[in-house]
């Protein structure tokens, strides 16, 4: 016989849970050089991971440097991100309809937050070293050794 759900049950927090948020984009300018960073935050009481909340920034090209270390280094299907924005960077396009564009960068913040959910959630995806690394550390180790994560032994 199954056991009824209560209302503390149903309003209780799950037993495990992984939140990841993408947002608080943010254009930076160096010289003639512009790019934009996106505020990477993850809650979870998942036990692989080492920390319980972490909150990252992180540009396009991390999310692409993660997408070719799952797909180098797992066995999972890694979903697309979203596409890159080569029509708009042309020079003769609109500083409003260019890269830094704020519709732009609010589609492409949906579409990394999307992404980072699909991987994240994955069980294999929790594993790898280089998620663990993207979600948790300020910097990223590019000259990392790949492998696995493990969680700790009760």
């Amino acid at each position: 016989m199954a056991r009824v759900q209560t209302l503390d049950d149903a309003y209780a927090e799950p037993t495990n849970f992984l939140e990841v948020e993408v947002n608080d984009a943010t254009t930076k300018e160096f010289g003639k050089k512009r790019y934009t960073d996106y505020k990477v935050t993850m809650t979870t009481n998942l036990p692989i991971f080492g920390m319980q909340s972490s909150s990252v920034r992180r540009r396009y090209s991390d999310f692409d440097w993660l997408r070719q270390e799952l797909e180098r280094s797992s066995k999972i299907l890694v979903p697309p991100l979203p596409g890159k924005a080569l029509s708009r960077q042309m020079p003769w396009t609109a500083e409003k309809d260019g890269m830094f564009a704020e519709d732009f960068i609010e589609e492409r913040r949906q579409g990394l937050e999307e992404f980072i959910n699909r991987v994240a959630g994955h069980p294999l995806a929790q594993k790898e070293k280089c998620l663990h690394m993207f979600l948790q550390d300020q910097e990223i180790d590019k000259n990392y050794t790949p492998g696995k994560v493990f969680p700790p032994k009760k």
